[in-house]
């Protein structure tokens, strides 16, 4: 049974969480996406031990995520264990000359998955689809990298026994509806509280406790 779920990731997932909230019960989740989970879920919960925390932090690359591994993920030994990484790759490249390359992120991204088995081998992973949208910041060759990201990731999850969360498909539906598509995502990259939402709603859908 599932009792402690760890969501882990850069900015989307970080979304200026309280950094003293240890408890698992809210103060730690931010006002992203995954506290709307945490919400849902630990409200859902109520009659049994159960506990969501966050760790992700803001402008991390799967090469920065890999280095924490051990203290912000595996010692803290969750029963699922969700993550969204791979924007801040292509970003960071773009912006600081400082990104992940497509070949790298795989082979490091895989080198986590595989210390997770490892370590934790009954643990559930979720493993979401990096994302982005057109805007001032976020170019066509952007796009196309970050949609290489999501070939890696869904490549891994079914080589991990993982459930994927696609998210691109669905956030560009919502911008399409909206005809807008910094109601979804403010910058092409971090989400509104619609985005969010949206995003909170496709990872509830498919994922099972």
């Amino acid at each position: 049974m599932i009792k402690k779920i760890l969501f882990q990731g850069d900015s989307i997932t970080d979304a200026r969480r309280d950094r003293e909230g240890i408890n698992g019960y809210g103060p730690d989740m931010g006002c992203g996406y995954a506290a709307l989970i945490a919400g849902k879920l630990l409200a859902a919960n109520l009659d049994r031990e159960f506990s969501c925390f966050n760790r992700g932090i803001s402008g991390n690359r799967v090469v920065d995520l890999y280095a924490r591994w051990k203290v912000d993920a595996l010692n803290l030994k969750p029963d699922l264990l969700s993550v969204l990484i791979g924007v801040n790759d292509t970003w960071h490249e773009f912006a600081f000359e400082n990104g992940v390359e497509l070949d790298r992120y795989e082979r490091i991204y895989r080198m986590l998955l595989e210390w997770t088995r490892a370590e934790l081998p009954e643990v559930k992973l979720v493993l979401c689809e990096p994302f982005c949208l057109k805007s001032e910041l976020v170019t066509d060759e952007w796009m196309a990298e970050v949609a290489a990201r999501g070939v890696i990731v869904k490549k891994l999850a079914a080589e991990f026994d993982a459930v994927f969360v696609p998210l691109q498909n669905v956030l560009e539906k919502a911008a399409a509806k909206a005809n807008d598509n910094l109601k979804i995502l403010r910058d092409g990259v971090h989400p509104t509280l619609a985005g969010a939402q949206i995003i909170a709603d496709q990872w509830l859908k498919y994922v099972e406790l």
